[in-house]
């Protein structure tokens, strides 16, 4: 395997993806293929500086577009930095959330329109786009259930119920209009039909660029 590949992992809270990264981490490795993992927003040290404003419950008046222009701002930096310098070196990058995260929370949650999400998208990314999307996908009351049994919440994890339907809504007509890059994991079941359901997509895709 010669060419770097990328491939992200999508959900809203709540649906697993720190588990399940796991998952996919250990079938990359039985296959013997270098990777950099990594996160967004973060993945550099600007990156990470830029997460913590965006997930700092304190600062809940920050405005969407603001939020918006931060998102990018980091995402062109992780660019820059991490992704393209893997990639051009033959290795793979996992990636946890990238632009189609964008698109549901800035986009779906916030409201703001995807012709400028798209025009950020091209700006940024040039004709970067992830080959595999593996989207983790929960009704909205198990996520905020799951979510709500772990740490202090985010910014994001505090927003209403509505909020969250949307950004899930989001996320399964990006999946509806993409079906051959995002492959929905019913993350509902039972963590083996889970790491099961993630392994079938994912080992599919692998053998398909050996």
């Amino acid at each position: 395997m010669n060419s770097g590949k990328f491939i992200t992992v999508e959900g809203q809270d709540g649906a697993g993806k720190s588990t399940n990264i796991g998952v996919i981490q250990d079938c990359l490795t039985q296959h013997g293929i270098d990777f950099v993992e990594t996160r967004e927003p973060g993945g550099t040290r600007f990156g990470e500086q830029v997460r913590e404003l965006l997930l700092n419950s304190a600062d809940e008046q920050l405005g969407s577009r603001a939020e918006l222009l931060l998102v990018f701002a980091a995402r062109a930096q992780h660019i820059e930095e991490v992704i393209t310098p893997a990639l051009k070196q033959g290795k793979w990058v996992l990636c946890d959330r990238f632009t189609d995260a964008t698109y549901a929370y800035q986009g779906g949650g916030r409201g703001l329109a995807d012709t400028d999400i798209a025009s950020l998208e091209q700006s940024v990314q040039g004709n970067l786009r992830p080959n595999l999307t593996l989207l983790l996908d929960v009704p909205i009351e198990i996520g905020i259930s799951r979510a709500g049994s772990r740490s202090e919440p985010d910014r994001f994890e505090l927003q209403q119920a509505s909020f969250k339907q949307k950004v899930r809504d989001c996320y399964l007509q990006r999946a509806q209009a993409e079906p051959a890059r995002i492959q929905v994991i019913d993350a509902s079941m039972t963590l083996p039909d889970v790491k099961q359901s993630i392994l079938k997509s994912l080992t599919a895709f692998i053998n398909s660029n050996k």
